[in-house]
């Protein structure tokens, strides 16, 4: 059952005192389940300190690989108030991908508390990392590639990749489909998220064509780790589905939250393929934690 949980200002002061908050700190979280969720992160934390040496990337996919398994629901995040919300048992691409990334700059931070986890998520998934209503979420992979490249968590590497193209496009899917987002029946909240795609009007970002992904050559640029996320072709919309890579054999896989098979899966269908199935998919764009190069 969800429960919301404040956390006390004595709770934050010990943790500053202890050196597990470096900024400031969430208010209120939406938990699924506190005790087990927290519990978790700490466990897997703890697990990720042994492997100090390791690269962002070998993080993320040791890091996904522990979720593994866990079962496939979208809407998660949704509910009034907008507040940061943690869910472990349940998990859609976004918030998979986001769970991992925040372990991730958490342990490479050398930290390895849950309350450490909360601040990197609420800074990957909200704009300038504070939570200010539900427009302050960062909906679009566009935005939040921009926003969060802009403070160092993440950066785009597809334009230095081989056969790298740009589209152009306005992406306002959200504005164009009001009816389809509860929380914007709220005329506030449908204005800050027509403001927000304000700076989407003939956007240009990097791509890798869908037809460059389906050859021979790409496990040779491509690393176990990167974030992956897929172009599509619907008008409005930058990407549809986002996952990490992960290597067998040398061969591309897409770790990801998959709705067709409701789980976390480690897909058995090699990258090239799970391309040549979705035609709607124009191409993806590969994103590292952290600077990397």
């Amino acid at each position: 059952m969800r429960r919301i949980i404040t956390l006390l200002y004595i709770a934050v002061v010990s943790a500053a005192l202890t050196g597990n908050i470096s900024a400031s700190f969430p208010g209120e979280v939406r938990w699924h389940n506190e005790t087990a969720d927290t519990t978790k992160i700490n466990r897997i934390l703890i697990d990720a300190s042994n492997l100090a040496d390791k690269t962002p990337n070998e993080l993320m996919a040791y890091i996904g690989m522990r979720f593994e398994g866990t079962p496939y629901v979208a809407g998660t995040l949704e509910g009034d108030p907008e507040m940061l919300t943690v869910n472990l048992d349940e998990m859609d691409c976004t918030t998979f991908v986001e769970t991992v990334s925040a372990m991730v700059l958490t342990s490479k931070e050398r930290r390895n508390s849950w309350q450490d986890f909360l601040y990197n998520l609420e800074q990957l998934r909200y704009r300038q990392g504070r939570i200010n209503g539900y427009a302050s979420r960062l909906h679009y992979i566009s935005d939040w590639i921009v926003d969060n490249t802009h403070r160092g968590n993440l950066r785009d590497i597809t334009d230095r990749l081989p056969g790298a193209k740009y589209q152009v496009k306005t992406i306002d899917y959200m504005s164009r489909h009001r009816d389809s987002y509860p929380a914007m029946k709220d005329d506030t909240t449908f204005e800050g998220i027509k403001n927000s795609e304000v700076g989407y009007r003939s956007h240009r970002y990097p791509y890798i064509r869908r037809s460059a992904l389906m050859t021979k050559k790409a496990p040779f640029w491509i690393k176990e780790g990167d974030i992956i996320a897929f172009t599509t072709k619907i008008e409005g919309l930058d990407v549809t589905h986002i996952g990490i890579v992960m290597l067998k054999d040398g061969v591309p896989h897409l770790l990801h939250a998959s709705s067709k098979l409701g789980k976390v899966v480690l897909d058995p269908t090699p990258l090239s393929e799970y391309l040549r199935k979705n035609n709607s998919i124009t191409g993806a764009r590969f994103i590292r934690i952290g600077e990397q190069r």
